[in-house]
């Protein structure tokens, strides 16, 4: 046990042997040194945006909650990649004579793409619902990012160059994604107030900016098998800092005097209305007064929720 604590013994407990194939090219105890450093921050976010959402009422708590989610995400993925777990060996297209990439199989860790499916659309969220944009083009954002996504998944695993076209269909449904936040995503949050627009033009610009980088580190990494898959950890992790963590920060931060209900948020507890306190459920006290005596909301008059109110 004294061991467990005095080095890192993630690599030698799980090898690089996965699917039949062993990862000759992969990472080494400083990459999983690092990425357990990342898995305590991401923790530690967690903590701390879980404790601020507690000085919010409940019904102001939907960002908190969100950006919690994205970093818990997070601290899941970091867990499983310094452990050594959650990846596959696959061929490289480009074999290299630099020591550090020479070899035929890299560790792919499709664990990263399980976490970015979901953290990328809760990112996207986070952002749209700040800029009070329609439902429909919310749920369409995310299906484009879900696309994304998987688009660069499938090519991380495919061996020939055909993985360069799952990468151009990635990128080009990035580009939508860009010109959503920048421009549509913009006007909606200045519509909402200066600032409301403040808040989404800082966030906005910082998630933009990260995520054009991300294509780039894939075509480093996953692609081109250029750089070390230790160096790989440090660039995307960088990157995941930036979107996840620090974009967490400043959208919190930016959110501490601006009320839901402005964004088109209208949350409600059980307990906001007097009126309907103690008939959150049908059939509770209060609830026959509003009732025609069989069960029925009487016509003209102000019935109660079936259900529980939102």
């Amino acid at each position: 046990m004294a061991d467990l604590f005095k080095r890192n013994n993630a690599l030698r407990v799980n090898d690089r042997t996965a699917n039949g194939a062993t990862a000759d090219i992969g990472i080494t105890v400083r990459g999983s040194d690092f990425l357990w450093a990342w898995c305590a921050v991401m923790g530690l976010a967690t903590l701390v945006f879980i404790a601020l959402s507690t000085r919010k009422p409940r019904t102001h708590r939907v960002f908190y909650y969100i950006t919690a989610a994205i970093t818990m995400t997070a601290f899941v993925s970091y867990f499983s990649m310094a452990s050594n777990l959650g990846f596959t060996p696959i061929p490289v297209e480009f074999r290299r004579s630099d020591p550090k990439v020479r070899g035929i199989f890299r560790q792919i860790f499709y664990v990263r793409y399980i976490d970015w499916f979901i953290t990328t659309a809760l990112l996207l969220m986070d952002l749209l619902l700040t800029a009070g944009l329609p439902w429909p083009t919310i749920l369409w954002a995310i299906f484009v990012d879900w696309f994304m996504i998987v688009c660069g998944l499938a090519g991380a695993l495919t061996q020939s160059s055909y993985k360069w076209g799952y990468f151009a269909f990635g990128c080009a449904a990035l580009l939508y994604i860009i010109y959503l936040l920048v421009w549509e995503g913009r006007k909606h949050a200045n519509a909402r107030g200066t600032d409301v627009g403040r808040v989404y033009t800082m966030c906005g610009s910082l998630q933009a900016l990260l995520w054009i980088l991300y294509p780039i580190a894939w075509g480093l990494c996953e692609g081109g098998n250029v750089i070390a898959p230790d160096s790989e950890m440090v660039f995307y992790g960088v990157l995941d800092f930036g979107s996840k963590v620090v974009f967490g920060a400043l959208l919190i931060w930016g959110h501490r005097n601006i009320d839901p209900a402005r964004l088109g948020l209208r949350i409600r507890d059980y307990d906001d209305d007097p009126a309907v306190h103690g008939s959150f459920f049908r059939g509770g006290p209060g609830h026959e007064k509003h009732t025609n005596g069989a069960g029925v909301h009487a016509p003209g008059t102000n019935g109660v929720h079936d259900g529980p109110v939102v």
